[in-house]
């Protein structure tokens, strides 16, 4: 009897769920295979009349939004590979190609060299110039391209390492769009797409890394993981306890260990009853092969707004922290094959709440199993991991369990929470280059301390305790003016341009009457309440809504922009009077994580600044591209603020 992984082992609802999901990808099927039988000439007529379609119902700030930097936006998310992404902003790239142990051929990409630096030899022996290595590893579903199709240079974090003198290195699983080939099979095999987390953490990164290390001739890199990149590396170090001595520090971005679930209800439940039932709905090749067409042939704002629904769907993420226009830019690279196994291990993983290897055993048809006295998959032994590890994470993550994952890894962990950030924002959020790029060059220039006398969690932990409470004072110390009174009374304290905080907290926007040079003090938030602090040793999670301006998928969908938000928990959070010191997450409270807080400065916080992009050749002003934003009208002009600190 063959084996039926969903018998007797679901609820109702649940068997109503799986019947209407196989009619969706039956009718999924049916028009792929019509999309693909009819001509050219067709398919360009649809697409013009959706983008027709979709215009003429988009708001106006829709429109502005999805035009801001066209140039750049139309040539990254055409570009067609890693390479011409990286000479969109005058960057060379080499493309490298390493064999596993067990025949896979795996893309490598190396970014080693500055603006001018082209024709020097980097790490290539005697005489070359001698540079320290950072590999960087993409999540579940990704090429290295997700790196690198930013739309500022500023915001992009490979380019900021090579400018800080780093020779960059980025990886890709077997599989995805770089490693597509064997030396056994051909895609075109099932077994060729027999392998799962695995296979990643047993061959493809400690292979990658053996490769980089030989070919640079040095002695250890640091490692730079996003996603399911940072449960390979948690995996390979913990099963390979020499690969320790190679990696001096390891970096997690939106660390993925052992998540609670979905989101989605329905698709939570189905998963954990049985993982195996993707095996029924995609097949044992690769996942979801039909994203491809559905990218090539939706109008493009469509095809984004499609990804932030079904984002929302199945993680609660709300995206609003990536620009709309870094959306259209980044989202045609986000998409890559892997194994539909690669994902069954991971609902195993959400199912038993364990970070463990893929389980083979095959279970009963009719629910019962062979009992867990007689059979145990292996855990990743984590906590025998040795080098020293630092966790950035979203604190409006929802794959994100950080007390479960600390109490996995060793004492010497080292964690810093982003409280706004969703798992996304790691990669493309507006502000990335602000809220988390600092703790990772301070990570590294920890883990690169010639000085041997002090442990390197203590040279981790000093850096990012130094960042947080230094981050106030360097933002506070800009607040200056103060403005005349609101309504209400009391002085204003202007913060930008056009937003102003009262005396008891409340916050107002300018608003300026058609023929009126003078503004009116509109309220959008109620006032601060001051002292607030929490007993925790992590920082709550928060994931309330920003104030209007903020980019949100109203902007992406051209639909009207949201009702004005009240101001957010994290700013209400950062405008609280705060010790100087901010905590340090670890495994050990007691010697390194003082009561939380967060420290901004006697005065308060400022927003960013910068300049807008320059051009897509090399010579590309650096600036950052911040955007304000803005929303017109007929009879009133509104200035919103956008959040960039």
């Amino acid at each position: 009897m063959p084996h039926v992984p969903f018998l007797g082992r679901l609820h109702i609802q649940q068997y109503v769920a799986l019947f209407f999901s196989f009619i969706l990808l039956f009718l999924e099927g049916i028009i792929r295979i019509i999309t693909l039988a009819l001509p050219s000439p067709i398919i360009r007529i649809c697409y013009r009349l959706s983008r027709k379609a979709f215009n003429s119902l988009s708001s106006p700030q829709g429109r502005r939004s999805r035009n801001k930097n066209k140039a750049i936006v139309n040539s990254i998310s055409r570009a067609s590979d890693f390479v011409e992404l990286c000479e969109l902003f005058g960057y060379y790239a080499e493309e490298h190609v390493v064999q596993t142990k067990d025949g896979y051929l795996l893309g490598l990409h190396r970014l080693g060299w500055r603006h001018g630096e082209e024709e020097k030899r980097v790490n290539s022996g005697k005489g070359s110039i001698q540079k320290k290595v950072v590999y960087l590893h993409h999540g579940l579903l990704m090429n290295s391209e997700v790196w690198v199709c930013l739309t500022e240079q500023e915001r992009c974090l490979p380019f900021l390492l090579v400018e800080k003198g780093y020779d960059v290195w980025l990886g890709n699983n077997r599989g995805n769009k770089y490693s597509k080939k064997s030396l056994k099979r051909g895609p075109t095999d099932t077994k060729f797409w027999d392998f799962s987390m695995d296979e990643f953490a047993f061959h493809d990164i400690p292979d990658s890394i053996a490769y980089i290390l030989s070919t640079t001739s040095q002695q250890s890199l640091s490692y730079i993981g996003f996603s399911q990149g940072t449960a390979q590396a948690f995996a390979a170090l913990s099963i390979h306890p020499t690969l320790n001595e190679k990696v001096d520090i390891f970096i997690a971005l939106a660390p993925a260990m052992s998540p609670s679930g979905l989101t989605s209800g329905v698709v939570d439940s189905l998963v954990k009853a049985s993982p195996d039932v993707l095996f029924l709905a995609f097949g044992r090749r690769a996942l979801l092969t039909s994203a491809t067409m559905w990218q090539a042939i939706l109008y493009q704002p469509i095809f984004v707004r499609l990804i932030d629904w079904s984002l929302t769907f199945l993680f609660g993420w709300r995206c609003r922290n990536i620009p709309p226009h870094q959306k259209l830019a980044a989202y045609p690279h986000l998409y890559s094959f892997t194994s539909t196994k690669s994902v069954v291990h991971w609902f195993q993983i959400i199912r038993n709440g364990v970070f463990q290897m893929y389980d083979d055993e095959v279970q009963s048809p009719f629910g019962f199993t062979n009992g867990s006295q007689y059979y145990k998959v292996a855990k990743f032994p984590t906590r025998n991991i040795k080098t020293p590890i630092v966790l950035v994470y979203g604190g409006s993550d929802s794959l994100v369990d950080i007390e479960v994952m600390l109490r996995e890894l060793p004492k010497h962990t080292v964690s810093k929470e982003i409280p706004h950030y969703e798992h996304l924002d790691f990669l493309w959020a507006g502000d990335i280059h602000e809220e988390v790029f600092p703790y990772v060059f301070d990570a590294l220039d920890a883990a690169h301390n010639p000085n041997k006398t002090a442990t390197a969690k203590e040279l981790v932990s000093a850096a990012i305790t130094r960042r947080s409470s230094s981050f106030g004072a360097k933002m506070g110390h800009m607040l200056e003016s103060e403005e005349e009174s609101p309504p209400g009374g009391g002085k204003l304290r202007k913060i930008s341009e056009n937003v102003h905080f009262g005396m008891d907290g409340t916050e107002f926007a300018e608003e300026y009457s058609q023929g009126s040079s003078k503004p009116s003090y509109i309220p959008i938030s109620s006032p601060v309440v001051s002292g607030r602090a929490s007993q925790s040793q992590h920082t709550e999670k928060s994931s309330s809504s920003r104030p209007e301006g903020w980019w949100s998928s109203d902007d992406v969908a051209g639909t009207e922009p949201s009702t004005p938000a009240t101001v957010s928990e994290k700013t209400l959070h950062n405008l609280s009077p705060a010790p100087t010191q901010t905590s340090i997450q670890s495994k050990e409270p007691e010697s390194l994580t003082p009561t939380k807080s967060a420290s901004f400065g006697s005065k308060g916080i400022t927003l960013g600044k910068g300049g807008a992009v320059g051009g897509i050749s090399g010579d590309m002003a650096r600036g950052a591209a911040v955007g304000s934003g803005s929303s017109g009208g007929e009879g009133k002009k509104k200035k919103r603020w956008k959040k960039n600190n």
